[in-house]
């Protein structure tokens, strides 16, 4: 008997060790690939419903696999200037309520063009970017989203351009923000050259605002920035895996934002396709943009993590195209109407993908429509975060549903405010503000209080302005973007002749007649 009990013992141990312990999940390495300035168009990828000339004009095969093994959206959506947006992504605020309404550089300055508007006195928006850090003035604080990885145990890298705070403040440094690395990030949104061989800007004279920051050893060497500042984030993602921990790499491009320069790798075939040079020399950032793409995918494959990194490729704003390019003015982002800067669908709307590996179907297409401060929710659920308390209020929604194949109920409005001046001319550029809901879009213009209504299900182009015979719509859409402006505290301009503040849109419709 006791030899039976020693066995069933015995059996019972062997047994209860064989049960299966709780798997400790493993966090997925994200990857945010941001482009600057890149157009709903500038790709082989189709975002409409076929392909256009654009789409047979230039060449991102990168993009391309990144579709095929992921969702590509279709409407998503980002500010119509680059500080705006990149605010948005590290904050998940609107930018109306963040209130870094235009592009930054100069600390507690407004932008030249700013000072002199014929009809309009604009506000002090936050001129400083953000900050992690309180009582910044003239800055919104807030819980960066890296800060927020970086505390769960994230390795987080910057690499390229920053663009969050201007210079003397601490939101220029994206080690200030819960970056562990920044390469060639600072205050400015641009660089003073895209060229090894003149030292990314360095030395220039009167341009030392611009100068790509850290890459010294690539100077004096023939290389593009794009490669050098891929090459350095490769290096920095051998650290992250050296140290055991999941990274977050912000891989954020400065291309193919102005200068447009030549990236000879791929020049002269863009010229041979007949394109004038400064298009081939665009087409040729493009292509190397999306090299640098290709070089992130196989270096997943390389060190065996591609199935537990996740990559999204976003946009920060609409294509440039009102100035700089070759060819028409406004026209680089048709069927878009107009580009960067515009409150029309051609400065907003951006091309996305993102590649979850067991979440998002190969080859899934997204009608979801998203817009950027949507990224923030979404990579802290990605990166396993359930709740976060946070000193900012989030106004972005998680779409981790809808990569996982489950559909969105109901109608959410998007909201766009930039209650201040570019400096271009086109359609829809200008202090504006703007509301998406369904298929539906309007756009208030500050400087004389004009709207449009469009029905982008049926006028992507924009062409066809409705506020006039569709007055129940019109005053749908004035009602949820006063009733939002009022909620943010949106910030208004004034005018310059009376002083008084520009009214919401629903202040000057006439009440519809029962």
């Amino acid at each position: 008997m006791k030899n039976i009990l020693a066995i069933l013992l015995v059996i019972g141990l062997v047994l209860a060790s064989c049960q299966p312990e709780e798997i400790e999940e493993v966090s997925p390495n994200i990857v945010l690939f941001l482009v600057d300035d890149m157009g709903w168009q500038d790709t082989s990828v189709p975002f409409w419903y076929k392909h256009t000339a654009f789409n047979d004009l230039y060449h991102t095969p990168n993009m391309e696999r990144l579709a095929k093994e992921g969702m590509k959206f279709t409407q998503a959506y980002a500010a119509p200037v680059c500080s705006p947006s990149r605010v948005s992504l590290m904050t998940g605020m609107n930018a109306a309520r963040h209130q870094v309404t235009n592009w930054t550089l100069r600390k507690d300055v407004i932008q030249p063009m700013e000072k002199n508007h014929e009809t309009l006195l604009f506000p002090e928006w936050n001129v400083n970017g953000m900050s992690a850090v309180a009582g910044d003035p003239k800055a919104v604080h807030a819980m960066p989203l890296p800060q927020a990885l970086h505390d769960v145990g994230y390795f987080t890298i910057h690499a390229g351009k920053a663009h969050l705070g201007a210079i003397g403040t601490p939101g220029e440094n994206p080690l200030n923000l819960g970056f562990d690395i920044n390469i060639a990030g600072h205050a400015a949104g641009a660089p003073g050259s895209y060229l090894g061989i003149e030292n990314f800007g360095n030395n220039k004279i009167g341009k030392e605002d611009w100068a790509v920051p850290g890459l010294e050893k690539y100077h004096g060497k023939d290389i593009f920035l794009t490669e050098a500042i891929t090459q350095e984030a490769l290096i920095a993602m051998d650290s992250a895996l050296s140290s055991q921990q999941p990274f977050f790499l912000y891989l954020s491009h400065y291309a193919i934002h102005t200068p447009i320069m030549k990236d000879k790798r791929y020049f002269q075939k863009y010229l041979e396709k007949g394109m004038d040079s400064t298009e081939a020399k665009y087409a040729a950032m493009i292509e190397g943009m999306d090299k640098s793409l290709g070089d992130i995918i196989k270096y997943t494959e390389q060190k065996n993590i591609e199935d537990n990194t996740i990559i999204l490729f976003m946009s920060d704003n609409g294509g440039l195209s009102a100035h700089a390019r070759g060819g028409v003015a406004n026209t680089h982002n048709a069927p878009l109407s107009s580009g960067k800067g515009s409150m029309r669908e051609g400065g907003i709307r951006e091309p996305m993908l993102v590649k979850w590996p067991e979440m998002t179907k190969s080859e899934s297409i997204s009608t979801h429509q998203v817009i950027i401060e949507d990224f923030y929710p979404t990579i802290l659920e990605m990166a396993g975060v359930d709740s976060l308390e946070t000193i900012q209020k989030v106004d972005g929604q998680s779409f981790v549903s809808v990569l996982k194949g489950e559909t969105y109920e109901g109608v959410r409005p998007l909201f766009w405010h930039y209650p201040n001046e570019w400096g271009a001319a086109g359609p829809g550029i200008g202090a504006a503000s703007a509301v998406r809901k369904g298929d539906w879009k309007l756009i208030y213009y500050h400087a004389d209080s004009s709207m449009e209504l469009f029905n982008l299900k049926d006028d992507i182009g924009e062409i066809n302005n409705l506020a006039e015979e569709n007055s129940e719509k019109l005053r749908d859409l004035a009602t949820s973007l006063t009733n939002h402006l009022k909620a943010v505290k949106a910030q208004m301009p004034r005018n310059k002749e009376t002083g008084e503040f520009v009214p919401y849109p629903l202040a000057l419709l006439i009440p519809i007649e029962e």
